[in-house]
């Protein structure tokens, strides 16, 4: 038996509008939630026209030949951006023309695979044995407004659709559960005396990884308590008329107590490595996470706040280094002491629903690119007053190398000629002193 999707019935709508657009093709992401017994999807995005995209129709038989790929997964990569912890990219899905139908599916798979690809790339967190790795594709056929849905097994390159049903449920994303946490980061990352400005990236990944598994290792309090993890989320579920719980509407407070050392069984292999220059991140992290109400366990929620935790502070990184690598203000070249704020996050509700997802913000940007890049990636129209900037203090020391490794090479160089030259002249003062030792003990025994 396939897995089943309860789908917001607003998607629906969203998938029927697409077709009075008069275009043969159009793709676009699925977003919502899994789990082990069923998948939520809360949300639809059309892949947004490239500036450069002809207007004229190129002809039904070159409509799957020119889907790009590659925009389509950086759209991918931008959006699970913008998705607070407990949501992802579920799959994709086409709204195509009866003639496509046919041809659609092997495009789809391959599709699927590319986006998950793509968004795993980045991510830092450990995928757990529970991770559910069936992905989904859906057809929508344009004439009929019929749907094909269908998943994947993204762990396996080999895999074959399988059937799956898609059921949609009004007010579906009205009664997920939202936990909260704020949680301070002091994270020092040392950079390489041989590092470039291209090396950068790698430098600080690598930083963020070690610090990801304090953050997976971490004990959370949920309300101030300690919970296991197999326990309720919410104590005493009571189910209304509607099937959803009573208590859902009430914001879970989560805090981060404690991280746990880094545990290893095996040998250290840590080398000595000249750095001459770090990348020092500090400041508060403002975090969310959505659950949905059936049936949620402490360690769904957990494990979804943790990774909010990571991929926030991760993905603004990430958006902070790659404006400076673009403008060449960093890197090798300054010796100066750096001080940079990382972008601040921005909330806002999805149409109709309670759950939030957020864009990021640098101080010099104005509430209207941030509208427009909502309607941009995730084709909501937000309105000014529905956004909610979280007030955080962040930001990245940067301390370049004081030395170029040529200058570091000519003095390791230069260090070893002095060390050398002192081993030479030791020996001379030690053969001067046995010599003197010698004609004084002669001089005394023939006195004698």
């Amino acid at each position: 038996m396939g897995r089943s999707y309860f789908v917001e019935e607003t998607v629906g709508q969203y998938l029927s509008e697409l077709t009075t657009k008069s275009k043969p093709l159009i793709t676009g992401l699925l977003i919502g939630q899994c789990s082990p017994q069923r998948d939520y999807v809360i949300l639809a995005v059309q892949t947004p026209p490239k500036d450069e995209e002809s207007k004229s129709n190129a002809g039904v038989s070159a409509e799957l030949s020119n889907i790009d790929e590659e925009w389509i997964t950086a759209h991918a990569n931008q959006v699970s951006r913008m998705l607070p912890g407990g949501l992802s990219v579920l799959g994709v899905f086409t709204v195509a023309i009866p003639e496509l139908s046919k041809e659609i599916q092997n495009t789809l798979r391959k599709l699927v695979f590319s986006v998950e690809k793509s968004v795993a790339r980045k991510r830092l967190w450990s995928i757990s044995e529970e991770d559910v790795s069936d992905r989904v594709v859906l057809h929508f056929c344009s004439a009929t407004k019929k749907t094909l849905c269908r998943t994947y097994d993204i762990q396996d390159p080999k895999s074959t659709a399988k059937p799956a049903d898609w059921k949609y449920q009004s007010g579906l994303s009205t009664s997920w559960i939202p936990l909260e946490c704020t949680t301070n980061a002091n994270i020092h990352i040392p950079l390489l005396a041989t590092s470039s400005s291209h090396e950068l990236e790698k430098n600080i990944r690598n930083g963020l990884t070690r610090w990801a598994k304090q953050i997976e290792e971490a004990v959370i309090l949920i309300n101030g308590q300690v919970k296991e993890e197999d326990a309720d989320l919410v104590d005493g579920q009571k189910k209304s008329g509607r099937g959803s719980t009573q208590s859902a509407t009430q914001s879970l407070d989560a805090r981060i107590l404690t991280q746990l050392s880094l545990k290893s069984n095996s040998r250290s292999t840590a080398t000595v490595q000249i750095c001459t220059g770090s990348i020092n991140l500090k400041g508060a992290l403002k975090c969310k996470a959505f659950i949905h109400h059936n049936k949620p366990k402490v360690k769904d929620a957990i494990k979804a706040l943790k990774r909010d935790i990571i991929n926030t502070l991760s993905d603004r990184c990430e958006i902070l280094f790659e404006d400076l690598l673009m403008n060449e203000t960093t890197g090798m070249k300054s010796l100066e002491r750096e001080y940079h704020a990382l972008p601040c996050r921005v909330f806002a509700p999805i149409a109709g629903s309670r759950v939030l997802v957020c864009d990021y913000k640098f101080g010099d940007e104005t509430i209207r690119e941030v509208q427009e890049h909502f309607l941009e990636m995730l084709d909501q129209a937000v309105q000014a007053e529905d956004l909610h900037a979280v007030e955080e203090m962040s930001t990245v020391e940067i301390i370049p190398p004081k030395e170029f490794p040529d200058e570091i090479q000519h003095k390791q160089l230069t260090k070893e000629t002095l060390l050398l030259k002192l081993h030479q002249n030791i020996g001379v003062v030690i053969a001067v002193a046995v010599a003197i030792s010698a004609a004084a003990f002669s001089f005394n025994y023939f006195s004698d």
